[in-house]
């Protein structure tokens, strides 16, 4: 297993309108980019838990079952907006017993969106 891996993830025009059905949750901060200046946001922003869910995947997708993973637990910090890059770092602070524990991150043009991440993987063939 790797001790540090990065994931870049670029959330679409549309990624918000997505979310938004799939979620539930349709706060004109994610959808309407006129509602998110007059709030004095920069632009719509991504859904937090969007930006969780891709820090979730980078995790699994590594091992190749998203059933893996045990826990996960971020601080949501920064605003993330659609259109640009967001890179998901994990390094690796120990492997034993069936498990590997990463500490993870996002960050999309040096701005934190998620950090102190833990993600606990259950991995085969360890010791």
């Amino acid at each position: 297993m790797d001790e540090l891996r990065e994931v870049t993830v670029t959330p679409g025009r549309y990624t918000t309108y997505h979310y938004a059905g799939a979620s539930g949750d349709f706060n004109p901060i994610h959808l309407d980019d006129e509602f998110a200046r007059s709030v004095e946001l920069p632009s719509k922003i991504l859904h937090g838990l969007w930006t969780m869910a891709q820090v979730a995947r980078a995790q699994t997708d590594v091992v190749g079952d998203p059933l893996a993973l045990k826990s996960l637990s971020v601080q949501f910090r920064g605003m993330g907006v659609p259109e640009q890059d967001i890179v998901i770092t994990s390094k690796l602070k120990s492997q034993e017993n069936g498990e590997a524990v990463f500490d993870c991150e996002a960050v999309q043009d040096g701005n934190k969106l998620v950090r102190r991440g833990k993600a606990v993987v259950r991995v085969t063939g360890s010791s």
